[in-house]
């Protein structure tokens, strides 16, 4: 294997696509702040010059990283930390995003019905989007010419449409300078206070058109972020300072209700915290122990109707009202209860037959609360009606139901139930790091690769899958408590396998597959993912399902190991291109006598 240079796409010298690439990401950040239409049917208010606004921003920021990376391929000082992979890559990709986002904008805004059911059609365009859709155009075909260093085979003569795959492909990140401590601690704040920022301006987005060119604008984004290694350095800070790190996600999500003042964009975080604590207590079953369980929801659902029956809702039939953490207690423990009883005589199966078992429990667990309604069974959960008119919660004084003034910030009740269940985050992020860590983390591990090994080595696989299946479900339980006194009732139709609204056990096993199985962070991830594109495309509802497949198929062909992955799961999934022997090693047959020289 040698080093080749990659030809380019397309005939120009190498100066001279630099340049061009330059240049047209410079006029297509130039025209985001002209006028792009002579309307404002079309929602952002994109008329105003000098100010720009809803989708003009997405192009304004492609288009400032494609000029910032194409700057740094002209050798700019004090840009090479920020592409420590190579800046060929990710110009193009930044290129071709800020095409995408631009060209989507011009089509949105010539389909655009106006007020009587006309179209706007291209007469509404002013010359400012004109001007950033030729430069950004311009960016992405020079950013062909760009060279970009490949390890290729000596015989290998690539196909034209593998050259272009090969241009998109960074080589691994180089050796990074090293920082001062300080210096490495306020990257990572930056780096949690610019997620913030992306993470908040996602959440705030007031049509499905700003939505969907923001995905575009994040997905091209962190693809190109990652290819120049950028990502990879900033995660080998985050292992370095993990501390400083968790202490930082900590910060940072404690903020996000401070800068909401949109009541229902506050309670979607309070959803994605939620079912991401959900997903990564599934996660410790799945992830971990590797026990494929499609019944996890109604662990949720046992803990959400226990701290209802005890919530003191008029509809309850028990008629008590417990303090909050004695019915968090209630939860957890009714959850823990289930866990064991359920898995006690299921765990000793394996594979599909576990996963079949799980998913029975789950329809059983639905139709036996649906069933308790005082007619087929006994009235303790009032049927298909459920339990509702759950009240707020007072915690020492402070009615979690009604909006509150702190520091010049004004917190509502969805804001208010997101900081507890923040805590509740924090708590489950903290169990799952310590067992993960501990030596029954490394023994649920080893039953995950392979259960007989672990066995013949003294593990007590039952035992511990046991203990998974347990502390997963307390877990569960744990967030059901609150998610009950968010939605204010409790009812069958919340806790099915799958389902239009999250959460569902599809949902959930979705989002731990697609956020990384095993790691801390995948199932935040991917159940913030999953929760909110649905959330503010409401057109997709009918689709949820469809899409979640889909991006599952595309997830396994392209990125199986998950968008956050360990390094056992890399080295699985991906050859790493090296040999098992070195190649002018002599082996030794011991049988024969003889030296062969290794391959």
């Amino acid at each position: 294997m040698t080093t080749h240079t990659t030809p380019a796409l397309l005939p120009l010298p190498a100066s001279a696509a630099r340049t061009a690439t330059t240049a047209g990401a410079a006029l297509a950040l130039a025209g985001t702040f002209l006028a792009w239409t002579y309307t404002d049917t079309f929602p952002g208010d994109l008329t105003v010059t000098g100010y720009p606004g809803g989708l003009q921003v997405l192009t304004l920021v492609s288009a400032t990283l494609t000029l910032l990376f194409a700057l740094a391929g002209h050798g700019i000082k004090g840009l090479g930390w920020l592409t420590p992979g190579g800046t060929y890559s990710p110009t193009r990709l930044l290129a071709l995003g800020t095409f995408v986002i631009t060209a989507y904008t011009v089509v949105a805004v010539i389909v655009k019905k106006d007020d009587e059911g006309n179209l706007l059609g291209l007469v509404e365009l002013e010359p400012g989007a004109w001007i950033s859709l030729v430069g950004a155009l311009v960016a992405v075909l020079a950013s062909l010419g760009l060279p970009s260093d490949q390890p290729l085979d000596d015989t290998t003569r690539p196909h034209p449409l593998n050259r272009f795959l090969n241009s998109l492909r960074a080589p691994a990140p180089g050796r990074a300078a090293a920082l001062p401590a300080w210096a490495e601690i306020l990257v990572i704040a930056a780096s949690f206070g610019v997620a913030l920022h992306v993470f908040t301006y996602g959440i705030d987005t007031e049509y499905a058109e700003l939505f969907i060119g923001y995905v575009i604008a994040v997905g091209f984004g962190f693809t190109a972020l990652t290819r120049a290694g950028l990502i990879a350095r900033i995660t080998a800070l985050t292992a370095k300072h993990r501390n400083v790190t968790l202490a930082a996600a900590l910060v940072a999500a404690f903020c996000f209700p401070f800068t909401q003042q949109n009541e229902q964009y506050a309670l979607i975080g309070a959803n994605i915290l939620i079912f991401a604590t959900v997903a990564l207590g599934l996660n410790v079953v799945v992830g971990l122990a590797g026990l494929l369980d499609l019944g996890y929801v109604a662990f949720l659902g046992v803990g959400a109707y226990a701290a209802a029956l005890v919530s003191g809702s008029p509809m309850s039939p028990i008629g008590v009202q417990f303090p909050f953490w004695a019915a968090v207690l209630t939860g957890a423990a009714a959850s823990l209860v289930f866990g064991v009883v359920i898995g006690a005589p299921t765990l000793r199966l394996r594979g599909d037959y576990l996963a079949i078992v799980t998913l029975g429990f789950g329809e059983i667990f639905r139709l036996t609360v649906n069933a308790l309604n005082g007619v087929s069974g006994p009235d303790l959960t009032n049927g298909s009606q459920g339990i509702p008119s759950i009240p707020d919660l007072e915690l020492f004084g402070f009615d979690l139901g009604t909006s509150h003034d702190v520091g010049g910030f004004t917190l509502g009740r969805s804001a208010n139930y997101y900081l507890l269940m923040l805590v509740f985050t924090a708590v489950v992020v903290l169990v799952f790091r310590r067992s993960g860590e501990s030596r029954i983390g490394r023994a649920w591990v080893a039953i995950r690769e392979d259960e007989t090994a672990a066995t013949a080595m003294g593990i007590n696989a039952f035992r511990l899958k046991l203990l998974a299946f347990a502390l997963g479900a307390t877990l569960a339980g744990l967030a059901g408590t609150v998610q009950a006194h968010v939605s204010y009732t409790v009812t069958p139709e919340q806790y099915q396998f799958a389902g239009s609204v999250p959460p569902n056990s599809a949902f959930l096993l979705a989002a731990v597959i697609l956020g990384g199985m095993g790691t801390l962070s995948g199932p935040l991830v991917g159940a913030a993912l999953l929760y909110l594109i649905p959330a503010k495309l409401q057109f997709m509802q009918d689709y949820q399902l469809f899409l979640f497949g889909l991006a599952l198929i595309l997830l396994m062909r392209f990125r199986p190991e998950g968008l956050v992955a360990d390094r056992r799961k890399k080295l699985e999934f991906h050859e790493t291109g090296q040999l098992d022997v070195p190649p002018d090693t002599p082996l030794t047959d011991t049988a024969a006598g003889t030296t062969k020289a290794g391959a």
